[in-house]
């Protein structure tokens, strides 16, 4: 849908540090940066970034590619959608021709969805500022009860809803949305009677939820009435583009301020996100009314390990969202806790106050969340020994959750200071705790965690990139993977190898392209041979001995191609000797000596797997009682042939090794 020459632009306009960064926070690591891998949960960063190379790689999970490569799959859109975005970033127009009706047809339900919520947020925006009931209802709520400036209400683009049962339903059928979507994202419900649609959000003045990237992905909308019978907050459903545990409201609005400020502050609703930015204090997110979740967490845990939560100053809920604060440490975060003075709440006290009064607050007033915990729950204890005994385990059980060593126990001393208690009591329950939630294997966990780092520091000092132990037992696509490494890496190098009693001098691609294109052999992973044909094609127009431009392959227009490349460029497995050349005193030391070990063998055992499959074939035909006597005899006679080739590979691989 795109041509080359714009993806190329894009490619070459994409910084892929600056794209990745709006995701999560990339600290600076000698000429990379690092950062704690998005894709899956760990603790130790693995996650790197090289500029140079224009690549992502995270050395845990494997997932690895370019910046195109990192928004489809963060973002879980098309290669398309995925190089729109990019391109809208860096200011490219993207120019696309148009859609033919199969196309239009394979246009997944996601974009559907999407483009539908980009329509609503446009369509209540209009309402809002355009019509009679949007200005006296809507726009009188939020300019006069909330303060809202007209700069902020288009920032987090507020709307409102018709009061009209159907409106906006009938609207978006006529603008050529289908009925399917609007029921899918929830934005329409259908009455089980006659099937006809009616609008969730009727007569409600209307939150757009923007994911991390800045797109629709929800809604809420709150009602103006006073009457009890209404719920006050209704929410879009789960659905295919929106799960409410993995989204913050605020947070595509919020992300740079928390990078820049190195903390983020929690609030409990849309308002107080609002109001908050509006006072000029952007680092500030919600978990939009719903309880705090491990996977919100985890999102804010790329940009930031600390976490301020502001509760307010009346708030009855105190007690029942300490949970929250329980999962955060266990998440390994700094959390901190700011209780407002009554009856404020963040919206009302960010009205009520400039930024500088808001920082300077929460900087004077927040504490760490032990001595938080200590004054609320002391308060209603008293002297009654019973509820401070509960009160101690309620300590521990938030102290037990903290995964580093050195920060436990310096909250174990605090925590036998605030209550008087000896010090080796709480070691010792805090020990139990973790071992009733954790048992054996947190001392397991411990050693691999150390054994991971110590691996990644010795890479780090002796960065030797070379193959992979490739044993006569490995796998079709292992040795894909090994032969398409060789081209990427070592293609333009040379090698000594014996030929009986000589040595000849061979290049890599040479040596590979000559034993597979004899044979017409082509791999069956899809991404490697599409690798091997590039390679071939760029390899005879430049000649033997030229370095092949990694870009060819990391910017290539298949993003399962792309994603290949970066795994084989950014392998750091070391070579290990077979056990066989370990008993000869074979030493493998250098590029060379391991290429010559490593190509030919690599070489004969992937025509040896090929060969074994044709043998397999053969022989389920021989299987076949109805078969002729002619074509069976033609079966054995290819048999016999192959036979022969298998035991002619076995030999050359013999001397391989030996």
């Amino acid at each position: 849908m795109i041509d080359r020459a714009t993806i190329d632009r894009i490619y070459a306009a994409a910084d892929i540090v600056d794209v990745i960064s709006d995701y999560v926070t990339l600290k600076k690591k000698g000429v990379n940066y690092q950062a704690c891998c998005p894709f899956h949960n760990e603790k130790t960063p693995s996650f790197v970034v090289s500029p140079s190379k224009g690549v992502f790689k995270c050395f845990g999970c494997g997932k690895g590619g370019n910046a195109v490569t990192f928004v489809m799959e963060h973002e879980n859109v098309t290669y398309p959608e995925a190089l729109k975005i990019v391109a809208k970033k860096f200011g490219i127009e993207v120019q696309e021709k148009e859609m033919t009706p199969e196309e239009l047809r394979r246009n997944d339900d996601r974009e559907s969805m999407f483009a539908l919520n980009g329509w609503a947020v446009d369509y209540f925006s209009q309402y809002l500022h355009h019509s009679e009931e949007g200005m006296s209802v809507g726009m009188t709520y939020f300019r006069q009860t909330r303060g809202f400036t007209d700069a902020t209400i288009k920032k987090f683009a507020l709307g409102f809803c018709p009061s009209k049962g159907d409106r906006m339903s009938k609207d978006a059928l006529e603008a050529g949305y289908k009925e399917e979507f609007l029921v899918s994202t929830g934005l329409s419900l259908k009455r089980e009677s006659d099937g006809s649609l009616y609008d969730r959000f009727r007569d409600r003045v209307m939150f757009p939820v923007h994911n991390i990237s800045g797109r629709i992905v929800a809604f809420g909308g709150r009602t103006l009435r006073t009457d009890k019978s209404v719920a006050k907050y209704q929410n879009s459903p789960e659905s295919e583009i929106y799960s409410k545990k993995n989204e913050l409201y605020g947070l595509y609005f919020a992300k740079k301020a928390i990078q820049q400020q190195e903390f983020a502050i929690m609030v409990e609703g849309y308002t107080d996100v609002i109001s908050m930015h509006q006072a000029g204090v952007e680092n500030v997110v919600s978990s939009s009314g719903t309880s705090l979740t491990t996977e919100q967490i985890r999102l804010l845990g790329r940009f930031t390990k600390n976490i301020t939560v502001i509760y307010d100053g009346d708030s009855a809920g105190i007690h029942a969202s300490l949970r929250g604060i329980d999962m955060i440490l266990r998440e390994g975060m700094n959390v901190r806790i700011v209780l407002l003075p009554e009856p404020e709440d963040p919206d009302s006290f960010a009205r009520s106050h400039t930024a500088a009064e808001v920082q300077d607050f929460i900087r004077t007033n927040e504490e760490d969340f032990l001595t938080f915990k200590a004054k609320l729950l002391l308060r209603d204890a008293g002297d009654d020994p019973i509820k401070r005994a509960e009160l101690i385990a309620d300590m521990v059980q938030s102290i037990a959750q903290i995964p580093d060593n050195i920060q436990r126990s310096v909250f174990v001393k605090e925590c036998a200071r605030i209550m008087d208690i000896d010090e080796s009591l709480l070691v010792g329950e805090v020990a139990r705790k973790r071992m009733l939630s954790t048992g054996d294997r947190e001392a397991e966990e411990f050693v691999r965690r150390q054994q991971t780092v110590r691996r990644r520091e010795e890479r780090a000092v002796q960065p030797m990139e070379t193959g992979v132990r490739i044993e006569a037992g490995s796998s079709m696509e292992t040795l894909e993977r090994e032969l398409t490494k060789y081209l990427l890496k070592y293609g333009h190098r040379t090698f000594e190898y014996k030929e009986g009693r000589q040595y000849v001098s061979m290049n890599v691609a040479s040596e590979i392209f000559r034993d597979l294109d004899a044979d017409g052999l082509q791999f069956e992973n899809k991404a490697y041979n599409e690798i091997l044909n590039l390679y071939r094609t760029l390899w005879r127009e430049t000649g033997e001995g030229v370095e092949i431009p990694a870009h060819h392959f990391i910017n290539h227009i298949d993003p399962q191609v792309c994603n290949a490349a970066v795994d084989l460029l950014t392998s750091d497995d070391n070579y290990v000797p077979s056990e066989i050349w370990k008993k000869k005193d074979i030493h493998i030391e250098s590029d060379e000596e391991m290429l010559a070990a490593g190509v030919p063998k690599a070489i004969t055992l992937y025509k040896s797997k090929v060969v074994e499959r044709l043998i397999k074939e053969q022989n389920a035909l021989l299987s076949d009682p109805d078969m002729p006597e002619e074509q069976q005899a033609e079966v054995l006679r290819q048999l016999s042939k192959l036979n022969n080739i298998k035991n002619m590979l076995a030999r050359k691989l013999e001397r391989t090794i030996l």
